[in-house]
């Protein structure tokens, strides 16, 4: 930056414009404030007409009052270039924004997680701007969780790169704003045991456990007692640390898993990692900690803090400018757990990441496409999710990875049922079951089911449906599985609603909230569902489920499922809800969202 002194667009937190050592000029007026925190997270830019209809929506000339707005931000943004037509707020250096940086992994030197306190717009209101008000909400949620994620993950690097004072620090500071984030529990338990005090870490440990109990009425979560007592397992002391040594039990721990001996394919991975760390192989090391945290993720259902040390682990010894397969590997694990947790800011940073460091590896390349698709989807940014998931099954197809093609298809499927393409939806999905029954691929057949059955259930085909989304529950059940348990229990309950049926359909609700999935677009799905049945048996928890859903969307960037809230709240006679459904709306290509709204409330939604 040439030596220039860096000048802050603080927008978390009361917002104000800060430099070192002067006293910058600030923009008059919460609406000018309003208009650049509106800017700062349009990426892709935002039309004038809308932005206008937006901020000033009784202003006798809303043009005209944006206008004014616009030249109060240049004259104190010197150097900040906001223009055209879609608006784009360009911050280059010396300017910076913690809202941007928070929300772009990519940008800049990095954001400090510590400097990242306070809410969007704090201490600002604009009940006269209803609409905007709504996607305020939304945003605070959003970035909340982005900091939270922040926090975590930097405690994470912290613990990997051997500073577990830095680690526990970080960790507090993310318990600060969660004291119920089981995996930042974890992290900190860690970060304590790695500094020698046992004792603190013991006294953290029956803390969390009497919080979770008097408040949740839940027992201590399982990754927060790991981090306590487990350890890694003895390696024989006379076994040689070599190479091939380290190579035999990674191959033989695969051999296990895909053999279905999980726990022994964990244990053989596991000694592959302690006689990896006796080597001064650092690549193999890395190879190692890998492929442990992916039998971890895709064999044992891990998802928590262990696998993202591990993870974090990798990339240290990786080195952080490696583009190989194991850090291409690590980095796409990482965004899969972003995308899983509903960080969609963070994961797609990771598999940013993860893509530049597969530029050789075709297969690699498969794998982080059909991750960028699920994040996509869940985004509801559905045409990037088809052109990523059909890219991804070529690549499959090519390097004969019959998984993947199945994945990807599967996920394709469940993209055309969501925007109501019933004919494409089913044939990607028979696609999709006949490569799963190719693979003996049992553990993925209850997401194909289920959503095999949606499209059935979609087209009014009730019998049909209802004996595909029963095997779905079935099978998701007898594995133990809670995401796909969740999946199907909603399924259950859209088809008993189909039937007429509200009490067994609130019983499949009820069923399906019992199970915590790590992926939470799952919950936010049975949480709609949950709305709809309530709204339609008039139930009294109807604004329990409404709220929740509400929450989580807005905190995961799950967009479609924000503007489904607001339609459940709409319905239950919030006005402004019923004012903010078609904006919202308007920047989501889904046919299916317009005629569910159309039919609910006799509004075109992409037509406002």
């Amino acid at each position: 930056m040439g030596g220039m002194a860096e000048t802050w667009i603080r927008l978390l937190g009361p917002p104000r414009i800060e430099s070192l050592g002067a006293a910058p000029p600030q923009p008059r007026g919460r609406k000018a404030w309003a208009v650049l925190a509106y800017l700062a997270l349009q990426a892709e830019g935002t039309g004038r007409s809308r932005t206008a209809a937006l901020l000033f929506p009784d202003a006798a000339d809303p043009l005209g009052a944006l206008r004014w707005n616009l030249s109060e931000l240049r004259r104190t943004l010197e150097g900040v270039k906001i223009a055209g037509d879609p608006l784009r707020l360009d911050v280059r250096p010396p300017w910076r924004c913690d809202a941007v940086e928070a929300v772009d992994a990519g940008s800049g030197p990095g954001l400090d997680p510590r400097t990242v306190n306070g809410q969007l717009l704090e201490g600002l209101s604009f009940a006269d701007c209803p609409v905007f008000d709504s996607w305020l909400a939304d945003q605070r949620f959003r970035l909340e969780n982005v900091a939270e994620s922040m926090l975590y993950e930097a405690a994470l690097a912290a613990l990997a790169s051997s500073d577990p004072g830095a680690a526990a620090e970080l960790a507090s500071l993310a318990l600060h704003r969660d004291p119920f984030h089981a995996d930042c529990n974890a992290v900190l338990v860690k970060a304590l045991v790695a500094l020698g005090e046992h004792r603190r870490a013991r006294e953290h440990v029956t803390k969390c456990g009497n919080l979770y109990r008097h408040e949740l009425g839940l027992p201590l979560p399982a990754e927060v007692r790991r981090a306590l007592y487990d350890a890694a397992p003895e390696a024989d002391a006379e076994m040689p640390a070599t190479t091939a040594t380290v190579q035999s039990y990674l191959d033989a721990g695969g051999a296990s898993l895909s053999a279905g001996a999980v726990d022994r394919g964990l244990d053989q991975l596991r000694l592959a990692v302690v006689l990896a760390q006796r080597t001064a192989d650092r690549h193999l090391l890395a190879k190692s900690l890998v492929a442990l945290s992916g039998a971890l993720i895709h064999q044992a259902g891990g998802r928590g803090a262990e696998v993202a040390d591990f993870l974090h682990r990798a990339l240290q010894a990786e080195g952080p400018d490696g583009a190989s397969r194991t850090a291409a590997a690590a980095y796409r694990e990482l965004g899969f757990l972003s995308v899983q947790r509903g960080v969609p800011d963070r994961a797609a940073g990771w598999l940013d990441r993860a893509m530049q460091a597969a530029k050789e590896f075709p297969d690699e390349q498969a794998r982080i496409l059909g991750i960028q698709g699920m994040l996509a989807s869940d985004t509801a940014r559905y045409e990037d999710a088809v052109t990523a998931l059909t890219e991804s099954g070529r690549l499959a197809k090519e390097v004969r990875n019959r998984r993947q093609q199945a994945f990807s298809e599967a996920l394709l499927g469940r993209v055309r049922l969501l925007r109501g393409e019933l004919d494409q939806a089913a044939h990607s999905l028979d696609r999709a079951r006949d490569w799963i029954a190719a693979e003996h691929w049992t553990a993925f057949e209850p997401l194909v089911a289920g959503l095999r059955g949606g499209t059935y259930l979609a087209a009014g085909r009730l019998e049909e449906a209802a004996a595909l989304i029963d095997r779905s529950w079935v099978l998701a059940e007898l594995a133990g599985d809670h995401c796909y348990m969740v999946l199907a229990a909603g399924a259950e309950a859209r088809l008993f609603l189909a039937h007429g049926d509200l009490a067994a359909a609130e019983h499949w609700i009820d069923r399906g909230l019992e199970p915590k999935p790590w992926y939470l677009w799952y919950s936010a799905q049975l949480l709609d569902t949950a709305a709809e049945v309530a709204i339609a048996s008039r139930s009294p928890r109807v604004s329990e489920f409404v709220e929740r859903l509400a929450e989580l969307a807005g905190r995961s960037g799950m967009r479609e499922f924000v503007v489904r809230a607001q339609s459940h709240r709409a319905v239950l006679g919030d006005e402004a809800a019923a004012q903010a459904v078609p904006w919202l709306a308007k920047g989501i290509d889904n046919p299916a969202l317009e005629a569910f709204l159309a039919q609910r409330h006799g509004i075109a939604a992409r037509g406002q």
